[in-house]
């Protein structure tokens, strides 16, 4: 293996921007198809491939100027999606909290960090910048693990989302003020300045010019594509031009373009531009890991790993707890962030290349990214069942008044159909129940739907089905039925497992989208699954059957979808006003 390794750095590969791009793009495909299968989040993979194909292993690479100047490009455009997708009416709700905790959590984990950081003897700056970097987590991560659990609509979905925008933008700000070689308080009010100027500006622009602009650019795909792409880089060059980074610019751009009604499809056309350079971003910071240094750097490391994965949730856990939130609420609000974040390794990137930091401080921070993404990935996959587990001890909690999160409409109920999941597929299955007069319970995790049905006096709870302290509440021994229309997998065994074991004689409907996972919950003593698809084809069926024997017309059948589209349209109005 040795000779195998000596002989691929000694080849002799030209020195060519096209062909270092495209090793980067062919190892980074390989590694990531590789993460995906053993589910880790992609940049691991591609930080991965830097560090083998980089001058510190293989020596593929040679133009690392070239190199680094795309990876710029790349965290610009990640930037200008950002504040594209900044939406503060998503975190109005929750303002309070998220100011409250987002803010004291940033104070402490940076304190924390800046006094270690100092006990480790690395310099003051250094120490400022490795306080920063520990202060934030993973906007890209936790974003996408929401997305996948269903989870983004929920309480924490929402505390969390806020909590990171939060990040979010004071991590533009520090990237404003740490953008300049040297700095001091002068340099501070001058770079406060400028900022200003530049706000002003693209206000400017975004009231006067840009809607026009886009107005007409929006008529084509690739005109609006081209319009939205030259607005980063028309304001890359202005930032660059008053002595700010390009990638503030980007920024300042996006959030300029965001009150447009193109947002959308401007985010749609850019994201793959983005997700290109991205790869080259987290590619050329893996070509810039050194291990020669390690053991310097182990105890540190084991330092402040504990600090994120352990202490960081403890300290959110609480401050949402003080919030007046219920301790699983403030339990997943915690966990989701224990990790540092994207935002971290650009500002360390950035730190790196201007000489502010150590190839020791570098590496370090590149080390901790990618333990505690690796690690975080699982607490969020696991969460339900970490909580479960500590849910004894984070009974400290419960002595916390709770009146932020008094969402339940729950008088006494014999023999219940316990339905979980009222939206969409739900809201039919509630009305239909509410006409047969049956006594009916829903539990949902969307904190908007559960604040409908206690307007409409229909008993609910919020919560997660599979939770402990809800189940402990609902009289699963005595309920005539379940009915879930929530399609994951886990759940749902889950419900059809503990509800059987109590209740043998319950009926249980489930639902899913896969034809092996019906089979599966059909082993495991489902009474009937749901399956949209089939029972779209059978609808359609019927409505067919219908007109062909004449016994409806299509205007009857047309006018009866139409009245149904029209209530459905009031009652998602009322989800999103």
């Amino acid at each position: 293996m040795p000779d195998l390794i000596s002989l691929i750095s000694n080849l002799n590969l030209p020195s060519n921007i096209l062909f270092d791009i495209a090793i980067i793009i062919i190892v980074a495909t390989l590694f990531a198809y590789l993460a995906k299968f053993f589910k880790q989040p992609l940049i691991l993979a591609y930080i991965l491939t830097g560090l083998i194909i980089g001058p510190f292993y293989l020596g593929l690479i040679k133009d690392l100027d070239v190199i680094r100047a795309l990876a710029e490009i790349g965290v610009a455009f990640l930037l200008f999606v950002v504040g594209l997708e900044l939406n503060f009416k998503k975190i109005k709700e929750v303002g309070f909290v998220v100011s409250f905790s987002g803010i004291i959590k940033i104070v402490i984990l940076s304190g924390l960090g800046y006094f270690i950081a100092l006990l480790f003897c690395f310099v003051k700056l250094e120490a400022f910048y490795l306080a920063s970097i520990l202060a934030f987590s993973s906007t890209a991560i936790v974003i996408q693990l929401l997305s996948n659990k269903r989870e983004i609509d929920t309480l924490h979905g929402k505390i969390l989302i806020g909590i990171l925008i939060l990040e979010d933008i004071i991590a533009i700000l520090l990237l404003a003020i740490l953008s300049t070689e040297t700095f001091n308080s002068i340099i501070l009010v001058n770079s406060l300045l400028k900022g200003i100027i530049l706000l002003i500006f693209s206000i400017i622009i975004s009231t006067f010019i840009l809607p026009s602009l886009f107005a007409f650019a929006a008529k084509s795909q690739e005109l609006l594509f081209l319009s939205a792409v030259a607005t980063v880089f028309f304001f890359s060059f202005t930032s660059y031009f008053i002595g700010f980074s390009i990638v503030i610019g980007a920024f300042i751009a996006g959030v300029t373009l965001a009150n447009l009604p193109y947002n959308l499809d401007i985010i749609g056309e850019v994201k793959p531009l983005r997700d290109f350079f991205m790869t080259i971003f987290f590619v050329s910071l893996g070509m810039q890991l050194s291990f020669t240094n390690f053991n310097s750097i182990l105890i540190p490391l084991i330092i402040f790993l504990a600090l994120i994965l352990i202490v960081k949730p403890i300290i959110i856990t609480s401050l949402v707890s003080l919030s007046g939130y219920k301790k699983r609420t403030s339990f997943l609000s915690g966990i989701y962030l224990a990790q540092i974040s994207e935002f971290s390794l650009i500002l360390i990137s950035q730190a790196f290349i201007l000489g502010h930091v150590s190839q020791e401080l570098f590496s370090l921070t590149v080390l901790i990214a990618i333990i505690t993404m690796i690690i975080s990935s699982y607490y969020i996959q696991f969460s339900n069942r970490i909580y479960n587990t500590f849910s004894g001890i984070l009974g400290i909690f419960d002595k916390l008044p709770t009146h932020r999160e008094e969402l339940e409409y729950s008088p006494e109920i014999k023999n219940p159909i316990i339905l979980i999941g009222g939206h969409r597929t739900g809201r039919i299955i509630i009305d239909t129940l509410k006409k047969l007069k049956t006594n009916l319970l829903v539990i949902d995790y969307h904190p908007d739907i559960i604040r409908i049905l206690m307007n409409q006096k229909v008993p609910c709870i919020y919560g997660d089905a599979t939770n402990l302290e809800i189940r402990e509440r609902i009289d699963f021994k005595n309920a005539k039925m379940i009915i879930s229309t929530v399609n994951d997998k886990e759940t749902n065994l889950n419900i059809i497992k503990y509800a059987k074991k109590i209740n043998p004689k319950i009926t249980i409907f489930v639902s899913t989208i896969h034809m092996h996972e019906a089979k599966e919950f059909y082993k495991n003593k489902a009474d009937y699954v749901i399956l949209p698809h089939i029972l779209t084809g059978e609808r359609i069926s019927h409505i067919l059957e219908s007109l062909i024997k004449k016994k409806s017309t299509v205007k009857d059948i047309r006018r009866s979808h139409l009245e149904q589209l029209n209530l459905f349209s009031k009652r998602f109005f009322q989800l999103t006003k």
